[in-house]
Formats: C-alpha cells, structure tokens, sequence
C-alpha cells in the first residue's frame, strides 16, 4: 500500500505575543520590495548627477489570500476579525503606556513552511467579501496584505528561519501530468534531482500527488571548496 504523502505546508502569520494566524488557502504569489534613498549632487559638465546614498527604506512584502467557510456553513468573519486585529491598538503589548496613551499594533513574521520574512506590521488590509449565505452571511473573502518592515535589519526576501541564511526557493503549482522529475529537470536542468523537491515538501511519495498542490522548488545548494 502506497504511503500517504504528507498535506502541503499552510502559510501562516505569527504576532509578537505569540499568537498563530493561519491561511486557509496558501497565497498564490508574494511581492517583496524594497528600495533606498539616494540624493543627486551637482556634477557640472555632464549628463547625470553623481548620487550619493541617504538611507535604506522599509522593505515590504504584499500578498492576497482567499478566505472560504462554504464548506462548514459559517461566517468568514471568524478569519477576517483576526486579521483586522493586526491593523488595531494592543494595549498588551510591550511597552504600551496607558498614561501616555502610547498604543500600536503588534509586529508580526510570514511563515510558510521553511519559510520566514522579516518582522513588519500590517501596513494596509483590504478585504473584499464575495459571497454571502441567503440570509447575508458573509462566506468567502479575499484579502489583500500589505506588511512593512518594522525594524533596521538586512532584508532577505525569505530565509530560513533555521539557518537565517537566504533561501531564494521558487512555489510551483503542480500541473495537470507534471512530475517531480520534469520539474528538476525544468528549474535545474536535471532531472535525478528531484529528490530535492521531494524532501523540501516532504513527498513521501511522489506518484500519488495531486494536481493543484503548491510545491516549494528550492535552490540547488551551493558547493564550497575544499
């Protein structure tokens, strides 16, 4: 009997007090940006300005997921007030001084499996309700994020929260015939790789996923030099 190979990693938001915001569907792209400042000094005769650099920018990373709860018959709203507590005050926090009514919302971490972003806070939350029960239920939702650095550190797109070194990997939704060796022979130009992946998704057996599922493609590592 074939084993049952293990459900892929659901995306997830962490707060700083500890709490855990998991996404019922997995985001289909993330955005990462980040940019820096830079002031053009006179430079007389020729046809740019000599830059020089003022100070690095908040990076930021940008996703929409989906939000459904068709399928137990309740309202969506259970996940959106979650959300909607990351853009509010939380007089919990550290440093929170009621005197002097000093409030902020709580910082929070992306995770998707090996994968780990930077600390930010939740710059902007937008959410579009889609479908509602006859009675106006709210059901499904889509919800777009965008979260901005919260502190001065190096900016990795996603790292590995183990390690802490970058780990570029790529999330491919497997197509309809697609296999763990066509995929390594697509991203690395080898197929026998395709262990790499199967260990990345902890693929205990490669023959019976399922079309449809994302899978981390990770980077081919690095060989050091004696």
């Amino acid at each position: 009997m074939a084993a049952t190979p293990a459900a892929p990693a659901k995306a997830e938001l962490r707060t700083e007090l500890k709490e855990v915001i998991p996404f019922l569907f997995n985001p289909a792209e993330l955005t990462i940006t980040k940019s820096a400042s830079w002031q053009g000094a006179d430079n007389k005769g020729a046809n740019a300005p000599l830059l020089r650099f003022q100070a690095g920018q908040p990076g930021t990373l940008t996703l929409s997921i989906t939000l459904d709860t068709t399928d137990k018959g309740t309202s969506v709203t259970e996940h959106t007030d979650k959300l909607m507590k990351l853009v509010a005050i939380d007089k919990k926090l550290p440093a929170s001084d009621k005197n002097r009514n000093n409030h902020r919302p709580p910082w929070v971490t992306f995770h998707w499996g090996p994968l780990q972003s930077f600390k930010a806070v939740v710059e902007r939350l937008t959410l579009k309700f889609t479908y509602f029960a006859a009675d106006g239920m709210p059901m499904r939702a889509k919800a777009d994020l965008a979260l901005k650095q919260y502190e001065d550190e190096e900016i990795k797109p996603l790292q590995n929260p183990t390690s802490h070194t970058p780990s570029l990997q790529t999330v491919h939704r497997l197509g309809h015939g697609e296999t763990l060796d066509r995929l390594a022979a697509k991203h690395y130009a080898d197929a026998t790789r395709w262990r790499l992946i199967a260990e990345a998704n902890n693929v205990v057996d490669p023959l019976t996923m399922e079309p449809g599922i994302l899978l981390i493609i990770p980077e081919l590592p690095v060989r050091r030099r004696g």
